[in-house]
């Protein structure tokens, strides 16, 4: 079955491209679109997409607050959400990040890049572009005052598997490039992942790497 795809950005060019690349590709259908945040959440209602390409910076009704909602209703909460950005969206990634977006791609990313990371959130992957990731990771901390006032703890035991998951997470990689580095299964990864979110209390893996470098254990 083709992955349905809703794309959501104010500018009409952006979402004919985006329509474009992702339905040139086999097995990705894009079966609507939207111009702002109400647009996209009457979207993804009518047309119950596995994955929704949503940019986070929009008049009206942004990526931030349609993610917040999605995500608070039944309805929708199983959507995946991609979230399209730019180098100076460092405020509203935190916001999407907080509001459990999945995964982060720039604007400007190759077409390659756009369809594995739709194809990977899919699968239920989260894909956090590393030329994001740091700039994300600092804004976070800027604007988490419990950061900024204490020392950050890790708040559960890590095994060796869990730090390198961890660390490969931060660089972006799927399960499947996960598991090829650590010689392991695509499902074992998987089962790796979802043992820390529910240990953590992480709402999706991108807050999972924001978290894993706010521990130390991704790097600085």
């Amino acid at each position: 079955m083709s992955v349905r795809v809703v794309v959501v950005d104010d500018q009409p060019t952006i979402r004919m491209g985006l329509r474009m690349i992702l339905d040139h590709e086999p097995g990705i259908e894009t079966v609507g679109e939207a111009g702002d945040g109400e647009g996209c959440l009457t979207e993804v209602l009518a047309r119950q997409p596995d994955v929704v390409v949503l940019d986070v910076r929009m008049p009206g009704m942004d990526g931030v607050e349609a993610t917040r909602r999605l995500r608070a209703d039944p309805r929708t909460a199983a959507v995946r959400i991609l979230v399209l950005t730019t180098f100076d969206d460092e405020e509203y990634l935190v916001g999407a990040l907080r509001a459990g977006a999945d995964a982060f791609l720039l604007k400007d990313s190759e077409p390659a890049t756009l369809i594995s990371t739709v194809q990977a959130v899919s699968r239920g992957e989260s894909v956090v572009d590393p030329k994001v990731t740091g700039r994300l990771v600092r804004r976070w901390r800027d604007l988490d005052s419990v950061t900024a006032q204490a020392p950050v703890t890790i708040p559960v035991s890590l095994s060796e598997r869990d730090r390198k998951v961890l660390v490969a997470l931060a660089r972006g990689r799927t399960n499947r490039q996960i598991g090829v580095e650590l010689g392991l299964s695509e499902s074992a990864v998987k089962a790796q992942v979802h043992g820390l979110l529910s240990r953590t209390g992480c709402v999706s893996r991108a807050q999972l790497v924001a978290r894993a470098y706010e521990w130390g254990v991704a790097g600085a």
